[in-house]
């Protein structure tokens, strides 16, 4: 990957928040963090928008790059293969976002409406519109279809209570990036009693997902 990657030049892709410099195999890398964490969190996680864009500008470099190499070149065939690895990672990454706003849209809205002030945006603009169209739509074909036909004190529906929340108690695969100590973990039968674990990097563990989704949205550990 790296030197399908390196050969395209452009190694100048700035993310907004950090100010750091990556190149593209640390762009790539991002987004497939980004795109697993996404995969096998049970909620929807923050957007990564920056990462987004930068990837897609990245892609727009290689198809140029790809039309100046000779026909019959093999270098040409692994470009061709890496863009098409690339795009498929970047469109499972949004489609599963995507997936968990219809999922779990009213609990998505709330969440993105209660966030405080200087908390990261859960939804990009794209999807908060697509968020609130969905949400909307949802209404009025429940409206249309069911609810008009019932009796008047029966008419409302509570979305918030209708939709299930995110299984954040189910358990996932992680890997460990940084070491953690001291990560409080819960009974899982009445017989048993809290006790606290060490998270030594590179470890790879099964837990509940509500005990290291912080640890996630941190990058101290990496969904597997």
């Amino acid at each position: 990957m790296s030197d399908a990657l390196s050969d395209d030049g452009g190694d100048v892709n700035q993310d907004d928040t950090q100010e750091d410099v990556m190149t593209p195999v640390e762009l790539i890398a991002k987004l497939e963090e980004a795109w697993l964490n996404e995969k096998f969190s049970p909620e929807l996680l923050e957007n990564k928008s920056e990462v987004v864009e930068c990837v897609m500008e990245q892609l727009s470099h290689m198809e140029a790059n790809l039309q100046r190499v000779k026909k019959g070149d093999a270098k040409a065939s692994i470009h061709r293969m890496e863009i098409d690895r690339i795009r498929f990672v970047l469109s499972s990454y949004l489609r599963s976002r995507l997936q968990k706003i219809e999922k779990f849209f009213p609990h998505v809205l709330e969440r993105e409406k209660s966030r405080g002030e200087g908390d990261p945006s859960l939804l990009s603009p794209e999807e908060f519109a697509f968020a609130k169209e969905y949400y909307a739509n949802t209404e009025t074909y429940l409206k249309a279809v069911a609810l008009k036909r019932m009796p008047p004190n029966l008419q409302a529906v509570d979305m918030l209570k209708a939709v299930p929340e995110p299984g954040l108690d189910s358990f996932v695969f992680l890997r460990v990036k940084e070491r953690q100590e001291n990560i409080l973990l819960e009974p899982e039968t009445d017989d048993q009693r809290e006790y606290v674990v060490d998270l030594e990097e590179g470890s790879q563990h099964l837990m509940r997902y509500r005990t290291i989704a912080p640890l996630v949205s941190s990058g101290a550990v990496q969904l597997i």
